[in-house]
């Protein structure tokens, strides 16, 4: 309990972020923070890497991290962990390093879901634009509502963020059909349980589907031409996409609205990242065989939906992590299944 434990955070967090992890963790005295003078990871020197018992943060550097030999726990704050899967295999291969990864933004990514989902069904952005146009009340002719009540609601993935939009969705007449890799006994009794091979009759069965799964071999292009096939068939089917763009074939997707072989989809996640500027302007998908910005039967959210760093809450979950740490545990929440990469 007295020997110092170091934390080393990969970016300079705010001010006010770092006092109320500190005033949650004050409890322990032996806890020393370092905390970098620039964002970058490259500016974090590898003699804070080589002191460091835990690191907090996204990205680290490969090459100093291999010589960070004290460090037992790497928290990432956010969900997605499918950049640190082949890094901690390496990593663990001759020692244990727990990686854990944030749920912390499971609230808002949940909100910002049912937000998408809402505007889809009401047409909210092209009556937003026709207003801003001096356009009053074109009416049902030009973008008609689609009405929520006794849709069949499809979670694909049942994680911490679709098991938050299941209970805010819960206050609507919706009928819901739960998709997820494994199920035991004590879970959910009333709503329809499907297991991954059952993908297509699920599809068969939904007309609202909203995407949470975690980014990894097994769910990349889990859903492709054929797949959007089966769910087209509903009426006005529409989905939803906060998990990972790689989830959804790219070239199917826009094939399906371009064709409305579906009616809608909103998306908060995409194919590239790191986009170049094609006259000043950048898409983060490849604007010229799939201009998804030329379709109207869809809503563009520029991966936004995890909360901001200011929202305090969402760090409770790193405190508890390190608090256990500090009393010699050796059991931590939204721990990372490194072989199965989630």
């Amino acid at each position: 309990m007295n020997n110092q434990i170091n934390i080393l955070f990969l970016w300079k967090p705010e001010e006010v972020l770092l006092n109320y992890l500190k005033e949650g963790l004050k409890k322990f005295p032996n806890l020393e923070f370092f905390v970098p003078d620039k964002e970058t990871n490259g500016e974090v020197k590898m003699e804070y890497y080589s002191k460091a018992d835990i690191i907090i943060g996204w990205k680290p550097n490969e090459e100093y991290i291999k010589e960070a030999k004290n460090l037992k726990l790497f928290i990432n704050p956010g969900a997605g962990v499918k950049h640190l899967i082949k890094l901690f295999k390496e990593l663990n291969a001759d020692r244990k390093i727990t990686l854990v990864n944030g749920h912390g933004n499971s609230y808002f990514t949940a909100q910002h879901g049912v937000a998408l989902l809402l505007s889809l069904m009401n047409k909210i952005v092209p009556h937003h634009n026709w207003m801003k146009e001096g356009k009053w009340r074109l009416g049902d002719e030009e973008a008609v509502s689609i009405p929520l009540r006794d849709r069949k609601v499809g979670l694909l993935g049942y994680g911490a963020i679709n098991k938050k939009i299941h209970k805010f969705l819960s206050g609507f007449d919706v009928e819901f059909h739960i998709l997820k890799r494994s199920w035991n006994g004590g879970e959910i009794t009333k709503e329809k349980k499907y297991l991954p091979e059952q993908l297509h009759e699920f599809l068969a069965e939904v007309d609202t589907l909203i995407i949470a799964l975690p980014d990894t071999d097994e769910t990349n292009n889990l859903i492709n031409a054929k797949e959007l096939e089966v769910f087209g068939k509903n009426k006005n089917s529409v989905l939803v996409n906060i998990a990972r763009g790689a989830i959804i074939n790219e070239e199917a997707l826009y094939n399906a609205l371009k064709n409305s072989n579906i009616a809608g989809a909103a998306l908060d996640v995409w194919y590239n990242y790191n986009p170049d500027a094609v006259d000043d302007k950048k898409y983060p998908y490849d604007s010229e065989k799939f201009p998804f910005h030329e379709l109207d039967n869809i809503i563009l959210s520029p991966h936004r939906a995890a909360s901001p760093h200011d929202d305090l809450k969402r760090w409770d979950e790193v405190i508890e992590n390190i608090s256990r740490f500090a009393k010699g545990e050796k059991e931590f929440i939204n721990v990372v299944d490194i072989e199965k990469g989630y």
